[in-house]
């Protein structure tokens, strides 16, 4: 049996006709002055980091999280501005906290990407684009870095700097599979010396993961300096600082260190600030975002990148572990088509009722929900509904959750708004009033930092994945000896791998167990303050489809959008 649902608008044309508050109304809300605001038009701003000073970070975290995403669709940014629109329908003061989108997906495969339906953050198109200038700004701070350290080597090389170590790439925020692997300085004599670059895609880049866990704009600085850019023939490391270069990076993100502020399509706040992937990444928005949020909000809903296994593991293990946050419950996405492809059911059969296959693919929900009582959280699994879901399928997910212990409630934001999400609002609540010890008292990280890196890998593979065992490649054997020289052997440890998937095979859905994950370098992150280990065939710059959203996007005359779903 399935339920009739009325004919939802696309995602652009429900943005374009809301009615905006001015921000400015927005803000006073919060209690925020104008004194503490940067206006980007009527719609947009930024909030000073001033704002911080003076106020107490009392209101209460969640962490919205998901299954491992499929081709089906999971909508958890939907769900996180539709359940922040339910709870200030119930009367609380919630606030979200989310990260900005990247070009590359909005033209590559998403076509936007700040909610949908009637659970979204607008301006969605200013959101979507190039919003207050933040990437650009990430782009140029990045990029001057490269340049001065190709200059540096063009004018005698000073720092001793071994060529064939650089490890500092260029960066861009589009999808560009050609210049993954380059050559650059082939302009003769005054084009500098000829070697081997690569470019990641800006949510990739480690500015951007700098600029999300940075406190202020000293801290953005000492985290500049220490970036690694490169190794001496002894293999110890040149840094940004040895380029001089930390003082003109940071001036030229002195802005985009400053939380956005914009709203829901019910005119609630939402912070909307910093864009690390969380497959290449740690996948969560800015340290300084949460904590206003925390300042000015009673509740703070945010969310981490992908599903629980990449996401949510960065951002207990590596944002609250560095920013002392302390989260108290999860709300865990879910959707009955995706668990049937985690079954076995292919993406253009997936309007066929299959109590069966959705029953198969529960289990990837099922270790999801285990993987977050790991850190010590009470969850509740929000499960999106689709127009094809039948009773006897909704009722698998539901016998799970009861198995599991943990809630399952149906939620309908994207047609329906923040009253589609009262359900999940109050079970959330009923979570957050029977919390042990409150404030967070019962969480914990998975592993302790200060244990060797193989160690924190292996647990990581083992615990969360499901992983038999971790196999190091040599590139990444060297590195287990050398990371510990260069001061980042007690560090977190931020996995990059297939999202698709708990395993580095993203053939493999549904809960893969005792497979090896194969790890093939494990590269520094110094100024982020963690390494990045790259599992399996990991890329850190996409590359467009056959048919990319892009060719379906465009702007009409009377200023209409078309394509930005």
């Amino acid at each position: 049996m399935t339920t009739a649902v009325k004919k939802v608008p696309s995602d652009i044309a429900i943005a374009q006709a809301a009615k905006l508050r001015p921000i400015r109304d927005v803000a006073a809300e919060l209690g925020l002055s104008d004194d503490e605001l940067e206006l980007y038009g009527k719609y947009k701003a930024k909030i000073s980091l001033r704002a911080l000073e003076s106020r107490p970070h009392t209101g209460r975290l969640v962490l919205v999280t998901g299954i491992n995403p499929t081709p089906a669709g999971e909508g958890k940014s939907t769900v996180t501005v539709g359940v922040t629109q339910a709870l200030r329908r119930l009367g609380k003061n919630a606030i979200l906290a989310i990260r900005e989108p990247s070009l590359g997906p909005v033209f590559g495969v998403k076509g936007g990407a700040a909610g949908g339906g009637y659970a979204q953050v607008v301006p969605m198109e200013d959101i979507n684009l190039h919003f207050t200038g933040d990437f650009h700004a990430i782009a140029s701070a990045h990029n001057l870095l490269s340049a001065m350290l190709d200059a540096h080597l063009h004018h005698g090389n000073a720092s001793g700097l071994d060529v064939r170590r650089i490890t500092w790439p260029r960066t861009i925020d589009m999808n560009d599979r050609a210049l993954r692997n380059i050559v650059v300085g082939l302009g003769g004599l005054s084009g500098g010396p000829a070697r081997e670059e690569r470019f990641v895609i800006i949510p990739g880049s480690e500015i951007m993961a700098i600029l999300a866990l940075a406190t202020g704009l000293q801290d953005l600085e000492a985290r500049l300096a220490r970036i690694i850019v490169g190794l001496r023939g002894d293999k110890t490391p040149v840094r940004a600082s040895d380029l001089k270069a930390q003082g003109a990076m940071t001036l030229l993100l002195k802005d985009a260190i400053n939380p956005n502020l914009v709203q829901t399509l019910e005119g609630g706040p939402a912070l909307v600030h910093c864009g690390p992937f969380g497959n290449i990444a740690h996948g969560c928005n800015s340290v300084v975002a949460t904590k206003l949020g925390l300042a000015l909000g009673d509740i703070v809903l945010t969310e981490a990148g992908f599903g629980a296994d990449l996401g949510a593991e960065k951002f207990f293990d590596i944002k609250c572990r560095f920013a002392g946050l302390k989260p108290e419950a999860a709300i865990i996405v879910a959707t009955v088509r995706a668990l049937k492809m985690h079954g076995g059911v292919k993406k253009e059969r997936l309007a066929l009722a299959d109590p069966a296959a959705v029953q198969r693919g529960s289990d990837n929900l099922r270790r999801h929900i285990r993987n977050v009582k790991k850190f010590g959280l009470p969850a509740v699994v929000a499960l999106n509904r689709f127009i094809t879901d039948t009773d006897e399928e909704v009722e698998v997910v539901l016998a799970l959750g009861s198995a599991e212990g943990v809630e399952v409630v149906r939620c309908d934001v994207w047609e329906k708004g923040g009253e589609g999400g009262v359900a999940v609002a109050e079970a959330l609540l009923g979570l957050l009033k029977t919390a042990k010890g409150g404030g967070g008292a019962a969480f914990k990280p998975l592993y302790d930092e200060h244990r060797p890196i193989r160690e924190k890998i292996e647990t990581i593979a083992r615990e969360i994945y499901g992983a038999g065992g971790v196999a190091f490649a040599p590139a990444a054997e060297r590195a287990l000896e050398l990371l510990p020289k260069l001061g980042l052997g007690e560090t977190p440890v931020c996995m990059a791998k297939t999202q698709y998937s708990f395993s580095d095979d993203a053939s493999q859905l549904g809960a893969p167990s005792g497979f090896t994950l194969h790890v093939r370098d494990i590269l520094p992150s110094a100024g982020a303050g963690f390494v990045v280990a790259l599992a399996g065939d990991i890329l850190t710059m996409p590359g467009l489809g056959k048919s990319p959203a892009a060719e379906r996007i465009r702007i009409h005359p009377d200023g209409t959008i078309e394509g930005l779903f």
